[in-house]
């Protein structure tokens, strides 16, 4: 990786502890088990999602995207996509075929990633519309992507990136005609973060409760963004 290079990914994890066993998120499995992941469970998922996706051969500046539940493994498909230089298209998990099919047709992705029970009828939407790849994931730590990613190593050394070039893109709401994907830089989100970081007084030791969709910029990337580049 180029020292000069502003890949999102490599701010944040700049900011993980030097202690990396360190408790990086708690939450809780479908059947109210505790779950903890450290700063290196992080580290280390993250580089084999990163892995997964450099080794399908993608052509530069592919669009990686994701119509999953909330779960800290997609947060970590977020990550590995920052980390493999590719661009992480969210979309709202509501979203009916027809939503899906405009999608997918607009910002032609190179990779899909499903729930389990969607497969089916998302899948054929995207091989349609002309998409390589189609994964699952689970919020229970289950699906075709989480699977095939354990058979990668579990180092990655971030590609590298510009500040402006893509790292993101979030459709808006389209109240006044058809959503339009609004395109998000690496420059863009770093920028907000270290701002947000000041502006909200973060501190060390400070927990977020996360509550909010991962899907939509504030859960995503204000939320996620905040608590990581803390430590």
């Amino acid at each position: 990786m180029s020292s000069s290079s502003q890949n999102l990914f490599t701010a944040l994890r700049a900011a993980f502890p030097r202690d990396l066993e360190q408790i990086a998120v708690e939450t809780t499995s479908a059947a109210g088990e505790p779950l903890r992941y450290t700063w290196r469970d992080l580290d280390r998922a993250s580089s084999q999602i990163a892995n997964l996706l450099t080794s399908l051969k993608l052509p530069e500046g592919s669009r990686v995207a994701v119509q999953v539940d909330k779960s800290v493994e997609a947060m970590l498909l977020y990550l590995g996509t920052l980390r493999a230089g590719y661009v992480f298209l969210p979309l709202n998990t509501a979203y009916q075929s027809a939503e899906i099919e405009y999608f997918v047709g607009n910002a032609e992705p190179a990779v899909v990633v499903c729930t389990p029970a969607n497969f089916g009828w998302v899948s054929k939407i995207a091989f349609t519309a002309g998409t390589q790849h189609v994964f699952t994931l689970g919020d229970d730590r289950t699906g075709s992507l989480l699977e095939r990613a354990a058979h990668h190593g579990d180092e990655h050394t971030p590609v590298a990136r510009a500040a402006d070039d893509l790292a993101a893109i979030l459709y808006t709401s389209g109240t006044t005609g058809r959503s339009k994907g609004a395109m998000l830089t690496h420059g863009n989100l770093l920028s907000n973060a270290q701002v947000l970081k000041d502006y909200w007084g973060w501190k060390d030791g400070d927990v977020l409760i996360h509550a909010l969709p991962i899907f939509h910029v504030h859960g995503l990337f204000v939320a996620i963004h905040g608590a990581l580049i803390n430590g």
